[in-house]
């Protein structure tokens, strides 16, 4: 019997037993968009940093959005806002202006680099008494 012969389920079963798998077919066709994320030591960075501020009263609300172009770390003074700051992760920018960068609400670029904690010390201001 061969396979135009066969039902639908029989059909299956003849693919099956000759190792033809339709998903394994399908993934050969589309390879999958890799998705950027923080990994582990980005994340305990920014959340240190998140954890500071929010303590001091400052920012209130945090979003983090992973796709295939890079990966965003929101910070929102309030949850219904707008972002007041964006750490960006984009891994095709590393070797000509830095994988990182800080943009402010306006759109603005604080700072870009190819370190993290250099970049996001820019949000990280200290505060010095001026005597005059």
């Amino acid at each position: 019997m061969s396979d135009l012969e066969l039902d639908d389920d029989n059909q299956a079963a003849a693919r099956a037993e000759r190792g033809i798998f339709p998903m394994q077919a399908a993934a050969r066709q589309k390879p999958a968009p890799e998705i950027v994320s923080f990994d582990r030591q980005e994340l305990r960075e920014i959340l240190n940093l998140y954890g500071r501020k929010v303590a001091e009263g400052e920012w209130r609300d945090y979003a983090i959005d992973f796709n295939a172009q890079g990966a965003i770390f929101s910070i929102f003074r309030r949850a219904s806002e707008y972002p007041l700051y964006r750490i960006f992760k984009n891994p095709r920018l590393a070797r000509k202006q830095g994988a990182y960068s800080v943009v402010a609400a306006s759109g603005l670029v604080l700072k870009r680099g190819h370190e993290l904690k250099n970049v996001i010390r820019v949000l990280d201001k200290k505060l010095t008494l001026v005597s005059g």
